[in-house]
């Protein structure tokens, strides 16, 4: 009986001493857990002084989905500068810190990244169909290591066409910068067919350095044209300050596809709302940051629609915005 109770005795503090290690142990493993921070990479095409307020939404959204910065999620931004042959410098960069995720701003970026990593999630917020540039197999499966959300809009070229022929009536010829190193290569067919609807004459220049842009712009002046179309380009939104200041100095009147442009002196912007996506982009990403993985999250596209006015430029141009456009107008620009 002795032998039991001494058993007993030995095995209650076997116990108890088991249960004291555990319960010094569980809560430093469960903190451990709950501190891990996650490290995301942002990849802008251009300056994060401009880039960053653009991006608003999806950290909006990161923090809304509960990611804090500096608390539960870090986030190492890199610039582009502008610059596309800087680019794969820039994805080489952002692959080489193993982050647990490398958020892509634009198309360019994310075909970049994905050249340089098939493991590192990748999740983009993109103006071009993702599937027609190459960077995912299909949009119900992705396929690799790169998901997002893109601002495709049907019938968005025409629209912009029909706006344009609303503030501008008897306008016949219309400009069309284009980017000939864009990865949306479908880009000039789409805008011909687009314009011709309308009845519009499409004068399209294309350009392969940055350098022309204001050679071009003001080559478009001295053809009569007045208005010039925006399409989608690494260099020409990440330099989107520069390309209004050599419009202006034409007076040109510039029509893009997101509201950043209208927010730096474009005339107007139509398309999917920017906002939109990029949340999107963030509910994605977070997602991957809980352990779904990238291949098995088809890619979005962004419903809602945006028409920005931007009136300070109007007045500037000497143009009267028609009551009929300022009141489908989401946002007005004073």
């Amino acid at each position: 009986m002795a032998i039991d109770e001494r058993f007993l005795e030995m095995a209650t503090r076997r116990t108890l001493l088991g249960a004291l290690v555990a319960g010094f142990v569980a809560p430093r493993l469960a903190f451990a857990q709950a501190a891990r921070i996650a490290s995301v990479v942002v990849l802008y095409a251009g300056e994060s002084e401009d880039d960053e307020p653009a991006t608003r939404s999806f950290f909006d959204e990161m923090r809304r989905l509960g990611w804090v910065e500096g608390t539960s999620i870090t986030y190492e931004r890199l610039e582009g500068r502008g610059e596309r042959e800087y680019v794969e410098g820039l994805a080489r960069s952002a692959a080489g810190r193993i982050p647990d995720l490398i958020y892509a701003t634009t198309t360019s970026v994310a075909l970049a990244v994905v050249k340089q990593t098939a493991s590192i999630p990748v999740v983009f917020t993109s103006a071009a169909d993702p599937v027609a540039t190459g960077l995912v197999a299909s949009l119900v499966r992705p396929g690799g290591n790169a998901t997002g959300a893109f601002q495709g809009l049907q019938d968005a070229e025409q629209t912009r066409f029909e706006l344009i022929r609303e503030v501008y009536p008897g306008l016949k010829r219309f400009g069309l910068l284009l980017d000939r190193r864009s990865p949306d290569s479908q880009q000039e067919t789409t805008h011909q067919v687009a314009a011709h609807r309308v009845g519009l004459d499409l004068m399209t220049m294309k350009f392969t350095n940055f350098e022309a842009v204001a050679k071009i712009f003001g080559n478009l002046r001295r053809a009569g044209i007045v208005a010039v179309g925006l399409t989608s380009s690494y260099t020409l939104i990440a330099r989107r300050r520069e390309v209004v200041e050599a419009a202006m100095r034409n007076r040109l009147a510039l029509i893009g596809h997101r509201s950043e442009w209208a927010e730096v002196g474009a005339l107007m912007t139509y398309g999917a709302e920017v906002a939109d996506a990029q949340r999107r982009s963030a509910r994605i990403a977070n997602r991957i940051l809980k352990g779904v993985k990238p291949a098995a999250i088809p890619v979005e596209r962004a419903t809602k629609t945006e028409l920005v006015v931007n009136q300070r430029t109007a007045k500037t141009l000497g143009v009267a915005i028609p009551d009929s456009v300022l009141r489908r107008a989401n946002r007005v620009i004073e």
